[in-house]
């Protein structure tokens, strides 16, 4: 499943590198993309929406609804 999210705390290449090292810890097998400029994160992964949004919240990012 691909879930795409808006992250509007994203600012910068480093707060990407963040949430992408805490989805590939969480979901080794899932496939992550952070669009910096867009604040949109792309994620295919077998786990659910609820997970994937209590990762990024986790290293302390928001996610839009």
């Amino acid at each position: 499943m691909i879930i795409t999210l808006k992250v509007p705390s994203i600012a910068c290449e480093v707060c990407a590198n963040t949430i992408t090292k805490a989805m590939e810890n969480y979901d080794p097998q899932g496939q992550i993309s952070v669009d910096v400029g867009t604040k949109i994160v792309s994620i295919t992964t077998s786990k659910t929406v609820h997970e994937i949004k209590k990762v990024i919240m986790e290293v302390g990012h928001t996610i839009e609804d």
